[in-house]
Parts: structure tokens; C-alpha cells; sequence
């Protein structure tokens, strides 16, 4: 049996085990996911076609399954979806304005040996690119505390109806400032575990640490890392802000 698909079945039985139904449609939800990366992908090799655009279209699809296939429409994944959506749009223009002043697009010169047999008049804009590779990366991490923290203050207004506007929101809060160490530092390990190979082939260029820092492979990794923790801290405040608001009057109705 091939390797790939005996992992598959150990991760989908363990699903199982854990979640049950909700396990089945989390496992289902992955090559959801993949489908619409897949396509997205498809889509960004047309020139004509805006990359950020695609970017912002698969952002509410995938939004749409991890958190409405996989929990259902109820209270808590609609304020979380929104949250993610608010938080995907204030990113991508965050992300779109530091790329233009990095300019770090494209290939730097540890890669030209690589790329010499292609041909590089391929009309698609690597900026753009490149602020897609940052949203896409980012997406599950800001969804992840989107609906942490709604499913967490649903449980203090639930447990106490009679709390305030602003001491829910300083609960968020609170829920989000300990959610954000241990996410950032997800993000940090995953991205330079993913790289590894790179930190090494630096070590056997003999490069110094500031030949490592201005390379433009290490500076566009390392935006990624920057970005994505600026989209994981932005979403804990509007997550808060948005179910405080939006629990409260709803218990008021």
C-alpha cells in the first residue's frame, strides 16, 4: 500500500476516533480545501486574472468550510467567519503596501542556476504572487483564533448573562493575549521548519548573518512570518470587539 495513502487512513481513523462526525467532515474538509487552492492556482496562471482577487475569493471559500461545512451555521462560526473576512482584508492591504516597499518579489540569486532554462516573459505579476503565498499561508492561523475566542466568550455570556459589554470584551481579550504566544510561535517553528534545507545550504554558501538577513529568499520568508503574526494579533481585538457587540444584543432581543 502506498505510504502516502496509509497516512491518510491513520489520520482519518483518528479523526473518527476524536470527532466523530465532526472528524469525517474535518478529514472531507482538507481536500475541500485542496480543491479550491488547486483551482485558485489554476486561475493565477491566466495573466488576465487578478491574483489578490483570487486570493480574497478562495479566503471566503475556505472560510466557508472550515468553519460552516465542518460547525455549522450557528452564532459562533458566523461571527468568526466574519472576524477572519475583516482581518483578511485589512492584511492583504497591510501585506500589498510592505511588498511595494520590500520589493522582494521575485527570484534572488541563489536560484538563477536554477531558473536559467525557463524563460521569464511570463506576464504574471510576482508582487501579487507573493501577497497571496502571505494570505494563503496566513488564513488558518487567523480562523483558528477567530473561532477560539467566539467559542470562548459564547461560553461566558452562556455561564453569565448578566456580564457587561466591556468586561466581555476585555475577556476576549484576555483569551486572545494567551492564544498569541503560542500561535506566533506555531507560525515561527512551522515556516522555518519548512525551510530548514534553506538555513542550511546558507551555512555551506559560507554566508554571514548579514548576507542571510539581506538575501531576498530569507527576507521574503521571514515577511511571511512577520505578516502572518500581524494577521494572528489584528484578528484578536475585532474577534473580541464583534462578539461582545454582537453577543450582548442578541441576549438583549
Amino acid at each position: 500500500m502506498n505510504v502516502i495513502v496509509l497516512l491518510a487512513i491513520i489520520l482519518l481513523v483518528l479523526m473518527i476516533m476524536v470527532g466523530g462526525k465532526k472528524g469525517v467532515r474535518s478529514f472531507v474538509s482538507l481536500f475541500l480545501n485542496f480543491g479550491v487552492i488547486f483551482f485558485t492556482l489554476a486561475f493565477m496562471m491566466n495573466p488576465d486574472m487578478n491574483p489578490i482577487l483570487l486570493t480574497f475569493i478562495a479566503s471566503v471559500l475556505i472560510g466557508c468550510i472550515s468553519l460552516f461545512y465542518i460547525n455549522k451555521v450557528n452564532r459562533k462560526t458566523i461571527i468568526a467567519f466574519i472576524s477572519t473576512m475583516i482581518t483578511t482584508v485589512l492584511l492583504l492591504i497591510f501585506i500589498v503596501f510592505v511588498s511595494k516597499l520590500l520589493m522582494i518579489q521575485g527570484f534572488g540569486e541563489e536560484e538563477t542556476e536554477g531558473i536559467s532554462g525557463y524563460s521569464l516573459y511570463i506576464g504574471i505579476n510576482f508582487m501579487k504572487i507573493g501577497v497571496s503565498v502571505i494570505i494563503l499561508s496566513t488564513i488558518g492561523a487567523v480562523m483558528d483564533v477567530a473561532i477560539s475566542i467566539a467559542s470562548s466568550m459564547h461560553e461566558i455570556v452562556k455561564h453569565n448573562p448578566k456580564i457587561g459589554k466591556i468586561d466581555l470584551f476585555n475577556s476576549g481579550m484576555n483569551i486572545g493575549k494567551d492564544i498569541l504566544g503560542t500561535d506566533t510561535n506555531t507560525l515561527f517553528f512551522a515556516f522555518f521548519g519548512g525551510y530548514l534545507a534553506l538555513l542550511i545550504w546558507f551555512k555551506d554558501l559560507s554566508y554571514s548573518i548579514g548576507e542571510i538577513i539581506n538575501s531576498k529568499i530569507f527576507s521574503s520568508e521571514l515577511m511571511l512570518i512577520l505578516c502572518a503574526g500581524t494577521g494572528v494579533a489584528l484578528v484578536i481585538p475585532i474577534s473580541s470587539w464583534i462578539n461582545a457587540y454582537y453577543l450582548l444584543k442578541v441576549k438583549d432581543k
